[in-house]
C-alpha cells in the first residue's frame, strides 16, 4: 500500500539529492500540507462523489530523480499536427529534452528545466508565481505534486511574440513492469502581448496501473491571447488528477476547452483568476464515458476585479456504469463590479446505472453584476429519434447520430483545424462503436 510514510522515505531522498534553492522550500511546505492533509476522503465537500483514497491500496513505483526512462520512439503519440508544433514529452512525470522538439526561435519561446530556471535569470518569475494554485488547491494531493517538484519544465513566451507553433506537451506513464506514479509541474509564463496555444494529451504504456497527478501554472499579461485544449483519452487502468490553474494577471484573453473520452478515475481541476480589468475567458468541456469510467470536472472562476466576462459551457454523455461530476463556482469579489458570468452544463444519460451529480454553484459579493447558473440531465430526445427511424435509420444509428450533434457546439471550439477533425473521428468512432 502506499501511504504516508512511504512518500516520507521518498520526498526524503528527493530533498537530500537538491536541499538548495527556493524550490525545495516550495516543495517542504507541500509535504506539511500533505502530511496534516493526507490524501482527500469523500468526507471532504469537494471530494465527496470522487473516491480518490481508493487508488492508493497499491504499490506505486515513483521515478527517482536519477532514473532513465526505456522509451526511445514517441510516435505513438504524436499528434496532428506535430509537424509543425514545439513538442515537449513527459515520461513518468519528468520533462525528457532528449525526446522533444523546439521549433519556436530562442527569441520567442525559451524552455528550460524549472530547476534551472528557479537558479537562473528566470529566478524572480519562479519565486513568485510557482505554487499560487496552492492558495486555491488546500487538499492533500495536490500538495502531494508539490512535495515532489522535480523535472519539471518552465516554459516563457518572449514580450509581443505571437507563436507560430503551437505548444504540445505529451505525457507518458510507463506502466509495463509495475504500478506508476507520475506527477508532472510546469510553469508557463506569457509575455505582454503574446500568442500562444497549449495542448495537452495523456498514454499509459504497459498494463498496470499508472496514476498522473499533474499540475500546471500559467501567468498571462497585458494584451494576451491564450488557448488550450485537454485531450484525455487513456486506457481503463491509468487515472488521473490534473489541475490547469491559469491567472490573468493582465487584461487578455483565454480560451480552453477539455475533452475527455477514455480512462479510469479522472478529476480534473481548471481554476481561471480574473485578476485585471477587463478579462475574458471561455471555458468548454465535453465527457463521453463508458464502461466504469469516472470523470470529475472541477471549475473555478475568481473574479478580482470589474468589468471581466466568463462563459463557462461544458457538456456530457454517460453511457453503461460510467459515472460523472461537475462541480462548477463563480466567484465575484466585492471589487469585482460590472462582472458578467455564465454557467451553464447540461447531460445525457442513456442506461439506469449511468450516473452525473450536477453543482452550479455562485458566490457574489458585489451587487452591480450579471451572473447565472444552470444545469440540465436527461435522456435522447424521443420525438427526434423517431424521425430519424420513420426514415429507415437503424436505431442504434439515430441514436448515434443525435449524441454526435449534441457535441457539436463544444467541438468547434477546438480551433486547430487538425486537432478538431481527429477528436471528431474519436468520438465518431467511440458513439458509432459502441451501439
Amino acid at each position: 500500500m502506499t501511504d504516508v510514510s512511504y512518500f516520507k522515505d521518498r520526498f526524503e531522498q528527493l530533498q537530500g539529492a537538491s536541499p538548495d534553492g527556493d524550490i525545495a522550500g516550495v516543495r517542504l511546505k507541500g509535504f506539511d500540507t500533505f502530511t496534516n492533509s493526507g490524501l482527500p476522503s469523500l468526507r471532504n465537500e469537494e471530494w465527496k462523489y470522487t473516491n480518490i483514497s481508493s487508488l492508493f491500496n497499491k504499490e506505486y513505483h515513483v521515478a527517482a530523480v536519477d532514473e532513465k526512462p526505456v522509451l526511445s520512439d514517441v510516435d505513438f503519440l504524436r499528434l496532428p499536427g506535430h509537424s509543425g508544433a514545439n513538442e515537449l514529452v513527459f515520461v513518468n512525470g519528468r520533462f525528457m529534452p532528449t525526446l522533444s522538439t523546439i521549433r519556436s526561435p530562442d527569441n520567442q519561446l525559451t524552455l528550460m528545466p524549472l530547476e534551472d530556471a528557479a537558479n537562473g535569470i528566470y529566478k524572480e518569475l519562479v519565486k513568485e508565481h510557482l505554487g499560487q494554485s496552492s492558495k486555491y488547491l488546500k487538499d492533500g494531493i495536490h500538495a502531494l505534486n508539490t512535495s515532489f517538484i522535480s523535472g519539471g519544465v518552465f516554459i516563457h513566451i518572449a514580450k509581443k511574440q505571437q507563436l507560430e507553433h503551437p505548444i504540445y506537451l505529451y505525457h507518458v506513464s510507463d506502466a509495463r513492469d509495475h504500478h506508476t506514479l507520475s506527477q508532472p509541474r510546469s510553469l508557463v509564463y506569457a509575455g505582454e502581448g503574446s500568442k500562444l496555444q497549449l495542448v495537452e494529451t495523456y498514454q499509459t504504456i504497459g498494463t498496470a496501473d499508472s496514476f498522473t497527478n499533474q499540475v500546471m501554472e500559467v501567468v498571462v499579461n497585458n494584451d494576451t491571447r491564450m488557448e488550450y485544449y485537454k485531450l484525455q483519452n487513456d486506457s481503463a487502468n491509468a487515472s488521473q488528477v490534473s489541475t490547469t490553474h491559469i491567472r490573468q494577471a493582465g487584461r487578455s484573453y483565454v480560451h480552453a476547452v477539455t475533452i475527455t473520452l477514455n480512462g479510469g478515475m479522472i478529476r480534473n481541476n481548471m481554476n481561471l483568476v480574473l485578476d485585471a480589468a477587463g478579462n475574458e475567458t471561455h471555458l468548454y468541456g465535453l465527457y463521453l464515458l463508458n464502461g466504469r469510467t469516472h470523470a470529475d470536472n472541477h471549475t473555478l472562476v475568481d473574479n478580482r476585479m470589474p468589468n471581466c466576462f466568463s462563459n463557462q459551457l461544458y457538456k456530457g454523455i454517460v453511457d453503461d456504469n460510467a459515472t460523472a461530476v461537475f462541480n462548477g463556482k463563480i466567484m465575484v469579489q466585492p471589487q469585482a463590479q460590472k462582472t458578467n458570468a455564465y454557467q451553464s452544463n447540461k447531460n445525457i444519460l442513456l442506461t439506469d446505472q449511468a450516473s452525473i451529480n450536477t453543482k452550479p454553484q455562485l458566490e457574489i459579493f458585489a451587487d452591480d453584476v450579471k451572473c447565472s447558473h444552470g444545469c440540465t440531465v436527461g435522456q435522447l430526445d424521443e420525438t427526434a429519434l423517431f424521425y430519424l427511424r420513420a426514415r429507415g435509420i437503424p436505431k442504434e444509428n439515430a441514436q448515434a447520430m443525435l449524441l454526435q450533434a449534441f457535441t457539436a457546439d463544444i467541438l468547434v471550439q477546438v480551433k486547430p483545424l487538425l486537432l478538431r477533425e481527429h477528436i471528431r473521428q474519436l468520438i465518431t468512432v467511440q458513439l458509432f462503436n459502441n451501439k
